[in-house]
């Protein structure tokens, strides 16, 4: 038990840090979790969790809570602007199952599971500083002296604390893209399926949340127009209505009852060369990978991130290759999820016409003949199982 006992400090308090808190508790460790806000919550918003994120779940023990507050999800559908279907993907055989949730009630989700887990959790502390040393690291709250943080697990997003110490800071790239999300209450009878509105430059999400009582969206537009990181600045609904007027009834439906929406800029970041330093520190999800929300996946990374780290660390007491082992298992796969995100982004706005028609018209041949075989492009994305760790030596997961 390699981990018993041992010192782990995790910074952030979202999806990655609550994961990988309650999978080093579940395995021994002493685990505190620092979060700067003064309590553990989500702005409104949804989240999709695929097979992959649901089996990591179901090995930290928390299968039935996913049932419990997940919508199970039949397909995803694709329709061009007008809202005509192009091409409809099942969902039903995915072992777990698809499911579609509220952010705030997987954050809880997994803040009940940490706290059952041991986990000591400080709220309303924000890290100042972050020094590493030889096996430990060292923080410093802000306005207050520095502290010993035995082996520290950086879990704090793109604006991480962590990740500038392994590598120095890195300016991210915006991509000319910017997304609103919104929360909107569902008209009734929606369906348990993730719709994708295909038009030129632009393209919007939607699936239903909490038994069918919400309906989340996310939409997306091409723009010079520079827009700041992050999910929580707000905006006005008349800039969403605006840029999907061209869009068809069911589309401008929904966005009529839009009240309140937050716009964000997307920005690339490259995937960290550095993710684990002197045996004393390591970064995952969004500090060391962030990735474009195209393919649904950045929580579905970080809760893989979280078991292997686990997991490779209770594999013996040498830290630092317990860390370079976890590494070269997770990066090549975070940098293929994310090269595949990315390249969604074309798909979803073709243009000019001609080509947008041509490709739509191919995308429904192949779902007519074939409705499984689109996504299964992406059974190696979905089909993963990060909670059987290879041999030592074997090939990567």
């Amino acid at each position: 038990m390699a981990l018993t006992g041992r010192q782990v400090t995790v910074l952030g308090g979202g999806i990655a840090g609550l994961a990988a808190a309650r999978a080093l508790a579940l395995r021994g460790a002493a685990v505190t979790l620092i979060e700067q806000a003064p309590a553990l919550c989500e702005v409104g918003a949804g989240i999709q969790i695929g097979p992959n994120g649901a089996r990591v779940l179901e090995a930290l023990g928390l299968g039935p809570d996913l049932d419990r507050v997940g919508t199970r999800a039949e397909a995803v559908e694709l329709r061009d602007a007008a809202g005509r279907r192009v091409l409809r993907m099942p969902l039903d055989r995915a072992r777990p199952a698809w499911r579609f949730l509220h952010r705030a009630d997987l954050i809880d989700m997994l803040a009940e599971g940490a706290r059952a887990a041991g986990v000591g959790l400080r709220l309303g502390t924000r890290i100042g500083k972050v020094e590493i040393g030889s096996g430990r690291a060292r923080i410093q709250p802000e306005g207050a002296a520095s502290e010993d943080a035995g082996l520290l697990v950086g879990a704090d997003g793109v604006q991480s604390v962590v990740r500038p110490v392994l590598e120095g800071r890195i300016v991210p790239h915006f991509t000319l893209q910017v997304a609103w999300r919104a929360l909107v209450p569902a008209a009734g009878g929606e369906a348990p399926v993730a719709t994708v509105f295909m038009g030129p430059r632009r393209h919007l999400v939607t699936y239903p949340l909490r038994g069918g009582r919400l309906v989340n969206l996310v939409a997306v537009e091409e723009r010079y127009a520079w827009a700041a990181e992050g999910w929580h600045h707000a905006d006005d609904p008349a800039h969403l209505r605006a840029a999907f007027a061209g869009f068809g009834r069911p589309v401008r439906d929904l966005l009529d009852r839009v009240r309140e929406v937050h716009l964000w800029g997307l920005f690339r970041h490259p995937v960290a060369r550095n993710w684990h330093a002197g045996g004393a520190v390591a970064i995952l999800g969004d500090a060391a990978h962030p990735t474009l929300p195209f393919l649904a996946q950045g929580a579905n990374l970080a809760l893989e991130d979280a078991f292997t780290l686990a997991a490779c660390l209770a594999e013996g007491d040498d830290t630092a290759a317990a860390l370079a082992r976890w590494q070269a298992l997770r990066a090549p796969r975070a940098e293929r999820a994310i090269a595949a995100a990315t390249g969604m982004a074309r798909l979803y706005h073709l243009r000019p016409a001609p080509l947008r028609l041509v490709a739509h018209a191919a995308l429904g041949l192949t779902g007519a003949i074939a409705p499984r075989l689109p996504l299964g492009r992406f059974a190696w994305l979905h089909d993963h199982d990060a909670t059987v760790l290879p041999r030592a030596g074997g090939p990567r997961a």
